[in-house]
């Protein structure tokens, strides 16, 4: 097996081999339930749509959860000792940061599609509440892929500059709360020109876009640009060691 699946690999067992997993997937289906049913009165609502799950999900993926999973990524090892350990095996620097970032990624993923038990429940079984159009809910579950991706390279990022867990999720939390709010930072504080600016930035603009069934190939490489542009400036923090 490659080294950066056996990294995937290990990284994701470790998740389920402690409580971490279980206990992130379970609040936030229950989370995101309670969210959804009764604060967004999804009963009232009166048409076949995901739409509120699409707009809630990115607040508790950016501003809790990709926290949580990616502030032990790099930084455990570092604090643990076990970095320089992991950096001795016959691995490339790459291939840790890769294999460290798909496990986690690998997390989320598992995660994200838990969360289909909503709309097969609600429009498929048992429910069947309704004729819906699963276009723009496959587009969304792709916007919300494409931006775990880009975040969860952003916590990553932050866990490769931090020895400390607890540093590495405040920081994490305040960048994702930063990308989370610019269109709202935009639309009601700053001027029009520069808060077109910042709300493309921000992940909602482009969220909203696959929630309507949009794919836009601006906001695929939004998301891809952070997320590579993320992993290549930790490999960078990473590589770093050897030079002091």
């Amino acid at each position: 097996m490659p080294p950066t699946l056996t990294i995937a690999k290990r990284e994701l067992g470790s998740y389920f081999n402690s409580p971490i997993a279980y206990v992130v997937i379970c609040l936030t289906q229950l989370l995101l339930g309670v969210l959804f049913f009764f604060v967004r009165n999804f009963w009232q609502v009166d048409k076949a749509s995901l739409a509120s799950l699409f707009e809630l999900a990115p607040f508790g993926l950016c501003l809790l959860v990709i926290p949580v999973i990616t502030m032990r990524l790099i930084a455990e090892e570092k604090s643990s000792g076990t970095l320089e350990m992991l950096i001795t095996l016959p691995v490339r620097d790459w291939e840790v940061v890769l294999g460290k970032y798909l496990g986690a990624l690998g997390l989320v993923a598992i995660l994200l599609v838990s969360t289909l038990v909503y709309p097969l429940m609600m429009f498929v079984f048992p429910w069947k509440l309704g004729p819906i159009d699963f276009g723009p809910v496959w587009s969304g579950y792709l916007g919300l892929t494409l931006m775990s991706a880009a975040a969860v390279a952003v916590g990553l990022l932050v866990s490769a500059f931090t020895k400390s867990q607890v540093i590495a999720f405040f920081v994490t939390l305040v960048v994702n709360f930063f990308f989370v709010f610019m269109h709202w930072i935009g639309d009601h504080v700053a001027g029009p020109k520069l808060g077109l600016v910042l709300s493309y930035v921000g992940f909602q603009q482009h969220i909203a876009n696959f929630a309507r069934g949009l794919i836009d190939s601006r906001s695929v490489v939004y998301f891809a640009s952070i997320t590579v542009v993320s992993l290549m400036v930790a490999f960078r923090a990473l590589e770093s060691r050897k030079w002091r």
